[in-house]
């Protein structure tokens, strides 16, 4: 297992290089995009064009930009290590914008997946061991509901429902978890149930479709036979094979999110990652596209890995070589 976990590492640093190679390559090789041109003025003269492409190092051949970039990454630069540089909108370290907004990031999206998990697996077992009943129509039922709701109309409907008609709950915005617990809680309690319900649904049928197949097994009924309870048989046989595929899409839903929930973020006006990429998009700045990009890369590969690790606790019949 020590190898494996060794070989994986490796790995996630060469996806990471291949990722950033992918997209600073994709930037320069768009049509129309001259970084230069954006930060010079409405009408700039050649002098000064010249003067911010030096400034910001994009003077030099693009496989050395690429180069300089992979070394601050790894070394660190004058704002610390991962090197990040700085905002060519706003001149600002990126890698302190980053992780101010990496905390609104993480309990967004570790509030959500905890709600998700709570509401989703259940209602799978359930719907799996009564299937064809009421039970299972009724959970079918919920998982098509929360699957087929964009995202960003549910926010806005529970915005309206919940802020604007009944004011019970406090609308957009974040309130810091040092300053007020309770207010940091409420105004993250509609993000965390609209980012949830999406998830929740999709999880249901999924594991419904994976207990269904798993209790009709031989060893399911090898179990029974044997004597055990019902419950044993469920919950230590059925439930811990069939959940293996719940673990592979969790750890890409959650390395995903931790990249930024843009649409959640973006409706409930967060400022998280996620609306960071989306203005760092809309203005072209390539150094914040770039770090957000490896974050949520890093996320991503660093929760397949634990799912890999994982599957060897859940499922004795995997096994790594």
């Amino acid at each position: 297992m020590g190898r494996y976990i060794i070989r994986r590492s490796l790995w996630v640093m060469l996806v990471l290089l291949i990722i950033t190679l992918v997209t600073f390559s994709i930037f320069y090789l768009l049509p129309n995009v001259k970084p230069e041109l954006a930060f010079a003025g409405k009408q700039p003269t050649k002098e000064l064009i010249e003067q911010v492409k030096k400034q910001f190092g994009l003077d030099k051949p693009i496989p050395v930009q690429y180069g300089l970039f992979v070394k601050k990454l790894f070394l660190g630069d004058q704002f610390g290590w991962p090197g990040f540089g700085f905002s060519f909108n706003t001149r600002a370290p990126i890698r302190e914008e980053i992780f101010d907004r990496l905390g609104i990031t993480v309990m967004l999206s570790l509030g959500g997946a905890l709600l998700w998990l709570l509401i989703g697996i259940p209602i799978g077992i359930v719907s799996a061991l009564k299937r064809g009943t009421k039970v299972d129509r009724a959970a079918m039922g919920f998982a098509l509901f929360g699957v087929s709701m964009p995202v960003f109309w549910l926010a806005l409907l529970f915005l309206f429902i919940f802020w604007k008609t009944l004011k019970i709950a406090p609308g957009t915005g974040y309130v810091p978890f040092s300053d007020n617990p309770v207010e940091w809680a409420s105004h993250l309690v509609m993000p965390w149930i609209v980012l949830s319900l999406l998830f929740a649904a999709f999880y249901a049928r999924m594991l419904r479709g994976s207990m269904i197949e798993t209790m009709s097994e031989d060893y399911i009924r090898t179990a029974r036979a044997k004597g055990l309870t019902e419950r044993r048989v469920i919950f230590r046989h059925g439930v811990r094979s069939s959940i293996t595929p719940v673990v592979t899409q969790f750890g890409l839903d959650m390395g995903g999110l931790l990249g930024g929930a843009i649409v959640t973020e973006s409706v409930f006006n967060l400022r998280g990652l996620g609306s960071y990429s989306i203005g760092a998009v809309r203005d072209g700045d390539l150094p914040v596209i770039l770090a957000v990009t490896v974050f949520t890369a890093f996320f991503i590969t660093i929760f397949n890995l634990f799912v890999d690790i994982a599957y060897a606790y859940l499922d004795p019949r995997v096994r790594y070589s």
